[in-house]
Parts: C-alpha cells; structure tokens; sequence
C-alpha cells in the first residue's frame, strides 16, 4: 500500500481509538504528525506520545474565547504545515475562519447516517427513536454542525436487544475503517466534489 505523503493533524477530545485506527493504518499512520486535544488527560494524547507522534493540550480555558481558541489551533496547524485536519472525536464547534482555511482539507466522521442524528449523542438518539438502521459518516467539514459533504457512509443494523455499548462497539469497528480510508482518498486527491456529492475514485492499481 502506497504510502500517504500529506502531513495528517488529528484532534480529538476522547480517549483516540479513532486516531490509532489512523495511527494503525499502513499508508495513514507514518503522516500522522499532531495530535491536538481540549482535555489534558484524553487519551489520544497517550496514543500519540506511544507513537512518537506529537501530542498537544491546548486549553480553551486561556483564551478569551471560541474565535481566539479556533485561532490558536489554527496558528499551531500552520505552523506544523499541517494539510489534512481530521476530526476524530473533537467535541468543539469550530469556528468559520478555521474551517475555512482548511476547506476542502478537514473530514470529521459521525457515528450516524447524516443528516439523521447530528450532535453529540448520536447513538444513543438512534437508540431512543427505535431505529432499525443506523451507521457511520465521514464527511467534509464545513460552517455548520455535521453537515457538510458525505464522503463515505455505512450502513449498521441495529439489533433487538442493543444497548449503548453493544451498538457504540459495532459503530466503532466502523469508523475505524472508514476514516483511514476517507483521509487516504483525500491525501491522494482522490475526492471529487461537486456541490454536496462527493465521488471517491478508486486507488490507483500497479
């Protein structure tokens, strides 16, 4: 598998199991270069440091507010000449300037099929609507909340007697295919937007 040569930022809040699905991909993982979280004690920054990757706290905290918190990341991100920001659990509404200067560029993916269950609680919402069907969407990031260009999405039945953590653990083994495999598209300009439909064309062969 052809290595990705873009340099690959991740944030995340949580504890990572999506940044090591990154980290663990053969063509991904070696152009993972930041981790950047909001939590001092996510457990994606422990991910990173075991991967000799860097890992930064930026604490919202010092500054005086979400503007001048969006600035900061985004003066961290350029200044690692960061090209592919993927959101991977990060649970922060990021602001206009810094979605713009990575259009194109940032992915976040939402354990739902968008534009059903946006939000923070997504599985769970799918659990208390009595849905038969829900899934996995990676999308490009733009101005508003789980909403911008589907790139990949996958359906997952959800069974009977589901609960939170039977359904979140089915998501995850998703998510973690399909995030690795939206940010390698984009790496190798294999996404191809038009308005709100997004084709992904196949890997080069050979």
């Amino acid at each position: 598998m052809r290595r990705v040569t873009a340099r690959v930022a991740v944030l995340a809040s949580g504890g990572g199991t999506n940044l090591q699905a990154l980290l663990d991909d053969p063509a991904v993982g070696p152009s993972v270069v930041l981790a950047l979280s909001d939590r001092p004690d996510a457990g994606a920054l422990e991910r990173a440091r075991a991967h000799s990757v860097e890992a930064m706290h930026l604490d919202p905290a010092t500054f005086p507010d979400r503007a001048a918190f969006d600035r900061g990341v985004l003066e961290v991100l350029r200044e690692r000449e960061i090209d592919i920001v993927a959101l991977a659990g990060f649970m922060r509404i990021l602001g206009p300037e810094l979605v713009g200067a990575f259009r194109g560029r940032m992915l976040n993916v939402h354990p739902a099929l968008l534009p059903a269950f946006p939000g923070a609680q997504a599985v769970a919402d799918a659990l208390d609507w009595g849905v038969k069907v829900t899934g996995v969407t990676v999308h490009l990031v733009d101005e508003k909340v789980d909403h911008g260009p589907v790139v990949l999405q996958e359906a997952i039945e959800v069974q009977p007697d589901d609960d939170w953590n039977s359904l979140e653990a089915r998501v995850h083994e998703v998510e973690h295919r399909l995030l690795p495999a939206a940010v390698r598209a984009l790496a190798e300009r294999r996404l191809v937007v038009e308005g709100r439909t997004v084709r992904v064309l196949q890997e080069a062969t050979g």
